[in-house]
């Protein structure tokens, strides 16, 4: 099972780079991806978002995450795809379809999820949509469930007014 979790990594890092368009692949979460994320985002507000293409309450979504994203272009957005490798192409075209493929994306890519799960938030058990909301000090705010318009305009507040401060 490994050497094919292997395999199915090395093409998604293949098919990856031979993609021409302008269309960012979205990158393997592994172990450290967390840390990853949170160093090079260091003073910087962002909301991440876990979703899955299993997830309908996610999917009903996005529609809303690309108006926030066009609406606060000064919000860094990132989207984590809680799937395999091997739904790459779907996520893509989710993304594509709703005009997030151009934010930071990340999909797992390791076999043990509730490690990486774990990593994010050792309080979290893996539902979903997820929704965390950090400050500039990286202090975060963790949401589960589907949030209006209104939830997240009153988190985005919180954590965009903390920046000008």
């Amino acid at each position: 099972m490994p050497l094919k979790k292997l395999f199915s990594c090395l093409l998604f890092l293949l098919l990856a780079s031979l993609n021409t368009t302008a269309q960012a692949e979205p990158s393997a979460f592994t172990s450290g991806s967390y840390q990853q994320i949170l160093t090079s985002n260091a003073n910087q507000p962002f909301m991440l978002v876990i979703w899955s293409v299993n997830c309908s309450s996610c999917l009903k979504d996005m529609e809303l995450l690309s108006s926030i994203h066009k609406s606060k272009p000064e919000l860094k957005m990132i989207m984590l795809a809680a799937d395999e490798l091997s739904a790459a192409e779907q996520i893509q075209q989710i993304l594509e379809k709703n005009q997030l493929s151009e934010i930071e994306n990340w999909v797992y890519a390791a076999e043990n999820t509730q490690k990486l799960q774990f990593e994010i938030d050792p309080k979290w058990y893996g539902e979903l949509p997820r929704t965390y909301f950090f400050d500039k000090a990286h202090q975060r705010t963790g949401v589960s469930g589907v949030l209006s318009k209104e939830d997240y305009e009153t988190m985005l507040s919180k954590i965009l007014k903390l920046e000008s401060k």
